[in-house]
């Protein structure tokens, strides 16, 4: 499944009070313990991240203690005692099958040693896959057994919804929506290479004014900055917002996603979507309207700004036919 869905899953069983053992599967870099953690986030739940493949099995089991002439474990600090939250074991089948055994008790029992998971806590993993050319263990298929497994995979639209809430720059959504076989890109001869979270790390370098070279790779950089390069053929979509119709949409697909890109990006007051949209109505095909009304809106929803937007839209009746087509559409 994509992230979004992903997310949408694990928020359902919180909201069920569902305490099954949850294993997430997905390649490095695609963002799974960021969506545990949004969940924690969105209900207000404690977030506890364990590496298991950093731990031995007395940190997680406790100290031996002596009492009343017997030995008894001392649990770790590090394990709730309280409260509710999500209990996150990250890398899990990257830590030695010792230390998954230890794990075990704690996702069957809820319990390890003398310590006991309070009622509230989830117990949630993630892994990374063998193919990945991850340093991963076999798991156990008695722990596998007592897991639902999820898989996840990277996903274009979830990757331009989340650079857009986080202001990401325009002309890297573009790139990675214009080459979007470079969303993640698994490449053995380089330590960097892409991956949603290295192009999160590029937009930081980007916004410094640094190389991007060092977080996504020699290959996928120099295309970057090639396409950068024919940027300055986009049209002036200040002006576009400003209400000017007269512009032509571009040609050339890398112009038309900087163009969409940029648009959304510039989507601040409820008057730059309605000028946008006229533009778009009047000189681009259907699709890439579309385009821009599939990134733009839940970015309006995720600020609370959509009704005032949707409104706004449907005075206009070139606007509103769009509309209404566009929510057939994505009805079906």
């Amino acid at each position: 499944m994509i992230p979004s869905k992903l997310q949408e899953y694990l928020s359902a069983l919180i909201e069920a009070q569902i305490k099954l053992s949850v294993m997430i599967w997905g390649a490095p870099g695609i963002g799974k313990s960021s969506i545990v953690e949004s969940c924690c986030k969105q209900s207000d739940l404690r977030f506890i991240d364990l590496r298991l493949s950093q731990l031995a099995p007395t940190d997680l089991r406790g100290l031996p203690v002596p009492k009343d002439q017997q030995s008894t474990w001392l649990p770790p600090e590090f394990l709730p005692q309280d409260g509710s939250g999500i209990l996150f074991l990250d890398e899990i089948n990257m830590a030695p099958p010792a230390m998954q055994g230890v794990a075990q008790q704690l996702i069957l029992d809820r319990k390890v040693g003398n310590y006991r998971l309070p009622d509230g806590w989830f117990v949630w993993a993630a892994g990374n896959r063998k193919e990945d050319r991850s340093a991963v263990f076999d798991m156990p298929s008695p722990l596998a057994n007592r897991f639902i497994h999820l898989h996840v995979e990277a996903s274009i639209d979830d990757f331009r919804s989340y650079a857009f809430a986080n202001e990401f720059s325009d002309q890297l959504i573009a790139f990675v929506a214009f080459r979007q076989d470079l969303l993640h890109k698994l490449n053995e001869s380089e330590n960097a290479w892409p991956s949603p979270r290295s192009w999160e790390m590029a937009n930081v370098l980007f916004a410094a004014g640094l190389d991007i070279a060092p977080a996504v790779g020699i290959g996928p950089a120099s295309e970057f900055y090639a396409f950068m390069e024919i940027l300055d053929k986009t049209p002036d979509l200040d002006q576009v917002i400003k209400g000017n119709t007269r512009i032509e949409f571009p040609g050339e697909p890398s112009l038309r996603y900087a163009s969409i890109m940029g648009l959304v990006g510039r989507a601040k007051k409820t008057e730059d979507v309605v000028n946008s949209f006229n533009w778009l109505v009047e000189r681009a095909p259907a699709e890439w309207v579309q385009l821009y009304a599939t990134d733009l809106f839940p970015l309006l929803r995720g600020r609370g700004e959509l009704a005032p937007v949707h409104a706004a839209l449907m005075e206009q009746p070139n606007l509103k036919a769009f509309l209404m087509e566009f929510t057939r559409l994505m009805s079906e």
